[in-house]
């Protein structure tokens, strides 16, 4: 649903009158997800596509509705689409980083989950803690339910990118219908003819223009497609490129009726963060070219990463995501900076199972990246009953470390190569990332996780043309 960026370009790439824009204000949903965030030089806006049963007032959508979008019974407060945007002040150009909906992220204060749960998590904690302070009005309770969840999203983003979100754009599943209808449609072009049940998708082969449900469905498919997940973030990308080349073409907003349209539909799924001044922004990038917009997808490290209480999750490394968003950014830029809590000069550390336990080494790794360690070599070794640390001399002060977070004892070995310390992953293992059983299989090698493309084919998409994809 990453027609939430519909929503930003419609404003900021031509900016309209004052009258429309204060008719669109006047009936706008607000939140202070952002409050308080500072400039930094440049322009970032977190755009939400929601699985959301309601409207951007808490509204439930009425049954015909929900059939006609194909929406189910989902009740969860889940994010189908999460894009960064990332724009200079110059306001020469723009970038797109998506999220896939099943990255498997650290959440302040939650652990570590899916991304798309994190509004969830985030407004279920509240609700909760209103309600223990006696809160009764359920209207209430909704408002900070979802002020929180949309914060815990942004802090999310922000600890996994290194990037302070300053402004937020929300849409929910009925916005999205009406908003590409109001447009008149958005051209999309496909490799293959497509159908799909469970979205509702039924698309033939090459270029196509949609909206309504269609425009939903061809967004939300999944199923059917060769890369799942990963797929479906590349045809949002694509879709948004369409989009973008309707909004640039002006004939929207040159026409009143669609205008008045699209701004009745704006204010019924959009809710933007209530210190942004959208008609300002406009102003400032009336400029902006479709070819200077592009879309990537940040980097993935394993799409069929096995977690311990969620299911299957793509796997992401925050410093490689931290990295790769910096270098698009600025290629000039340093590195980032080291996580809050690393060790300078720490030794690496290779984790080795030990175990039947397919993929424990690459969990266990992940654990330890997500606190600020470096770790190298991931693989197995031969089976032992005993977890432990060992590590070389004058690797004490990382070994501890690790152990520590680990449950583990460590020891000092001379055999392990100068500067290194090894996790030993045994039989006995219960900390993070530990399997709640071990079941009987054959064993299968850690090794290196599988390396996904960090893009979508092609490697970027701009808002140039109109990409085919699967």
């Amino acid at each position: 649903m990453a027609v939430t960026l519909l929503s930003v370009l419609v404003l900021v790439v031509t900016g309209y009158g004052w009258s429309n824009y204060r008719d669109l204000l006047n009936g706008l949903a607000t939140s202070d997800v952002t409050d308080g965030a500072g400039a930094d030089g440049a322009t970032d806006i977190l755009l939400v596509g929601m699985d959301s049963r309601t409207d951007a007032h808490g509204n439930p959508l009425p049954e015909d509705v929900l059939r006609e979008l194909h929406a189910g019974e989902n009740d969860a407060a889940l994010t189908d689409t999460i894009i960064l945007l990332h724009i200079p002040n110059d306001g020469s150009s723009a970038t797109g980083f998506s999220f896939p909906r099943d990255s498997y992220v650290h959440m302040p204060g939650h652990g570590r989950h899916k991304i798309n749960s994190a509004y969830s998590r985030g407004k279920e904690t509240a609700i909760a803690a209103g309600s223990r302070r006696g809160v009764t009005d359920q209207a209430q309770l909704t408002r900070e339910g979802d002020d929180a969840g949309r914060k815990l999203l942004v802090r999310t983003v922000e600890q996994l990118t290194g990037v302070s979100v300053d402004h937020y754009a929300e849409v929910n599943l009925l916005g999205f219908a009406r908003i590409t209808q109001a447009v008149g449609g958005v051209p999309v072009c496909l490799r293959a003819a497509t159908k799909d049940s469970y979205s509702g998708a039924d698309f033939r082969a090459g270029p196509q223009t949609i909206s309504g449900p269609d425009a939903l469905a061809f967004v939300r498919q999944r199923h059917g497609l060769p890369r799942g997940d990963l797929d479906r973030v590349v045809r949002q990308q694509a879709f948004l490129s369409g989009l973008t080349q309707s909004m640039l073409s002006g004939g929207v907003l040159a026409n009143p009726a669609r205008l008045r349209e699209l701004i009745g539909s704006v204010q019924d799924s959009v809710v933007l963060d209530r210190d942004w001044d959208v008609l300002a922004f406009a102003e400032r990038m009336r400029g902006l070219a479709g070819g200077a917009v592009r879309f990537t997808t940040i980097p993935i490290e394993n799409a069929d990463y096995d977690t311990p209480e969620d299911g299957q999750a793509i796997l992401v490394d925050p410093r490689a995501v931290r990295a790769a968003v910096n270098r698009t950014i600025d290629p000039s830029a340093p590195p980032p900076p080291e996580t809050a809590g690393e060790e300078t000069g720490a030794a690496t550390v290779d984790v080795l199972n030990a175990t039947r336990t397919s993929g424990l080494a690459q969990r266990v790794r992940s654990e330890l990246s997500e606190r600020g360690v470096q770790v190298g070599r991931v693989g197995n070794t031969g089976a032992r009953s005993s977890s432990v640390v060992q590590y070389a001399p004058g690797a004490s002060a990382t070994a501890e470390k690790v152990a520590s977070l680990l449950g583990l004892s460590a020891e000092e070995n001379g055999s392990v190569p100068s500067g290194r310390v090894q996790v030993l992953i045994g039989s006995d293992y219960r900390g993070p990332a530990a399997p709640r059983f071990a079941p009987p299989q054959a064993v299968v090698l850690d090794g290196p996780a599988k390396q996904q493309s960090t893009a979508p084919e092609p490697e970027t998409i701009t808002a140039d043309g109109i990409p085919c994809v699967n």
